[in-house]
């Protein structure tokens, strides 16, 4: 079974993208409780503190890949927001 960051690393059309964003609306819509920013406010800023934390996510992941963003990363980004603190 692959991991989370496996499939994420797998996107690499605006198709992937865009089916990789509305599986977080619908996760979003059907699951709230799994999400720790709710708010569009919340998942920005949470976005915006990945983003700049993302250097040591490389590091401690092996994820050097971060570093050049791509459709993958973007997506990487969508879906740490989601959690991120």
């Amino acid at each position: 079974m692959k991991t989370v960051i496996e499939t994420l690393n797998e996107i690499s059309t605006k198709e992937q993208l865009a089916e990789h964003i509305s599986s977080l609306r619908l996760s979003l819509e059907h699951e709230p409780n799994s999400w720790e920013n709710i708010s569009l406010e919340q998942y920005l800023e949470a976005m915006e503190a990945w983003i700049l934390d993302i250097d040591g996510y490389a590091k401690n992941l092996s994820d050097e890949a971060v570093l050049s963003p791509s459709g993958a990363t973007f997506a990487k980004i969508l879906s740490a927001a989601k959690v991120y603190e």
